[in-house]
């Protein structure tokens, strides 16, 4: 979990991406917020779902597997509903198409 945490965070951090971190292990708040998030279809089949969960504001997004795929796909910035900054090589690929 550790690891996966810190591939999305350098991964935010590295392209400029702003974020907020929810510490979820020392917040009850938090925890209980992101149990009531995560939709129905996308919680374990028991327990509770483990992070990394990302969500733009309150809209559930995906677990690490759905950022690894959209990053190895070029479309992060699809993926966390973002728009790419111009001249990326992701927002090239976003606009054009091109593999």
């Amino acid at each position: 979990i550790k690891k996966q945490q810190q591939d999305v965070l350098g991964f935010l951090e590295a392209n400029k991406i702003e974020f907020e971190e929810k510490d979820i292990a020392a917040n009850e708040e938090n925890r209980k917020w992101m149990r009531e998030n995560v939709p129905e279809d996308s919680r374990p089949a028991s327990g509770n779902p483990l992070p990394p969960r990302l969500f733009n504001d309150s809209r559930y997004l995906g677990d690490y597997d759905a950022f690894f795929e959209a990053r190895e796909n070029n479309a992060v910035y699809a993926f966390l509903g973002l728009t790419a900054p111009p001249g990326s090589k992701v927002g090239e690929h976003l606009l054009t198409g091109s593999p």
